[in-house]
């Protein structure tokens, strides 16, 4: 039952670290793409907001300025045409809101269902070693309320464990089927949210696949590049007749800047390279690593439950064994130096360990008070006689603390040194134990 034991905590351990990594391959991927797709919505949101409010204001402001020349005025009509078109582009762009929402959900929720999930587990494998080992040292102390105690908590881990395999069971189902067709799920999720020409991008990304904003940023690019050739023309021809126009042309110019800097950002975010190698690690993280350390976690989970089952059917066994043990020392004298109970009481109570007599006082004192020993020291009476005395005192001749009647001395059995110690502890009885006739 060790053996199992160690075996399933082993296993558990293994699957616990397979899934943790799983799991955490999983948030790691969602966090890259949940910043991915922030990212792409503040550099939208961003470029808007320079488009129709910062340009339209310095347009404003040398309109005024050009009011006189009409040719500069047609080029400043351009230049809100181009950023008219810009808007348009940036508002044909997916907003990710929602889906940052539900990545952002998702991440934590699984953060949260993972932390709960390990510390469970792991206090389920410190239950199970505690209980060993606990097991273990109520049979080395031979304790029935140890022992028993034992088998209640077994019962109840055996019941965890039971319940543990059914919940690793069904997260192992439910995984298998998600990866068995993951791209069908995610399109179904994502209905009505993202269109689905996008969603096949990012999860085929083949050399093939044409990128869904790849109309949309070109024409990006090339408003922004009409932009500022417009607005380097103005500053060659414009500036020496109107000077103050100068600074909102210098303003311009270092929006279109950061515009085509952040058009960059942009193009690099939306390429499909990046967010499928994301999708390719989450589901690796999910199908592999996670399904591997549930099914192991099963397995763990099964080798607990069988190895509690053992100790449980085991357990009466050893408690009949207890009081078996307890009954072979029922019909043994108390007082017989030999018996191991009567160590064990000596050990408590040293007064009554001292005693070095090899009869009882008991049969000591009644013998004596009826029957008073010879004065001769050694009898050399025959060992039949000594053996019928045994039979009619016990029937057993191992009784041999009933004192022999009509002798004064041991046994012929006993050593010289038996001999002596018993005729001097007889002599202190006669001793102490004599009445007057």
């Amino acid at each position: 039952m060790r053996v199992t034991r160690s075996a399933a905590v082993g296993v558990g351990f293994y699957g616990n670290r397979e899934t943790n990594d799983g799991v955490h391959q999983l948030i790691y991927s969602l966090d890259n793409a949940n910043h991915t797709f922030s990212g792409i919505d503040e550099l939208v949101s961003g470029n808007t907001q320079k488009m129709k409010v910062d340009l339209e204001q310095h347009l404003a402001r040398l309109s005024e300025i050009f009011a006189t020349r009409g040719e500069y005025t047609q080029t400043l009509k351009l230049m809100q045409q181009m950023s008219g078109n810009i808007i348009v582009q940036l508002s044909g762009l997916p907003v990710w809101r929602e889906v940052t929402m539900q990545l952002t959900e998702l991440s934590e929720q699984t953060g949260y269902v993972e932390h709960y999930r390990w510390l469970s587990y792991l206090l389920l494998f410190v239950l199970d070693l505690v209980i060993c080992l606990v097991t273990c040292l109520a049979l080395a102390k031979r304790s029935k309320c140890l022992l028993a105690l034992m088998l209640c908590c077994g019962m109840v881990t055996l019941l965890l464990s039971w319940a543990s395999l059914a919940a690793d069971t069904a997260a192992a189902v439910g995984t298998s089927d998600f990866c068995m067709a993951p791209d069908t799920f995610i399109l179904n999720t994502t209905q009505g949210q993202i269109s689905t020409e996008v969603i096949r991008y990012y999860l085929h990304c083949s050399q093939s696949t044409s990128s869904p904003f790849q109309q949309a940023l070109t024409t990006f690019q090339r408003s922004l590049t009409t932009m500022q050739i417009q607005v380097m023309g103005l500053l060659q021809f414009s500036v020496p007749l109107f000077p103050t126009a100068e600074k909102d042309l210098l303003g311009i110019q270092l929006l279109l800047n950061a515009s085509e800097t952040s058009l960059h950002q942009l193009m690099a975010m939306l390429d499909c390279r990046g967010l499928h190698k994301d999708y390719l690690d989450a589901v690796t993280g999910i199908c592999f690593d996670g399904i591997e350390g549930l099914l192991f976690l099963g397995l763990f989970s099964l080798l607990a439950a069988l190895a509690f089952s053992t100790l449980i059917c085991a357990g009466p066994q050893a408690w009949k064994h207890f009081v078996t043990r307890d009954r072979d020392y029922d019909d043994i004298d108390d007082n017989d130096p030999f018996n191991p109970q009567a160590r064990r009481i000596a050990a408590h109570n040293p007064s009554q360990g001292q005693l070095h007599s090899f009869c009882s006082y008991s049969s000591g004192l009644g013998s004596q008070s009826s029957l008073q020993p010879h004065s001769q020291t050694i009898s050399n009476a025959p060992v039949s006689e000594y053996m019928n005395q045994a039979m009619l005192f016990g029937g057993n001749p191992r009784y041999e603390n009933v004192p022999l009647i009509g002798r004064g001395s041991p046994p012929p059995t006993y050593s010289p040194s038996m001999r002596a110690t018993y005729m001097s502890v007889t002599d202190e009885h006669q001793m102490h134990y004599e009445f007057p006739s």
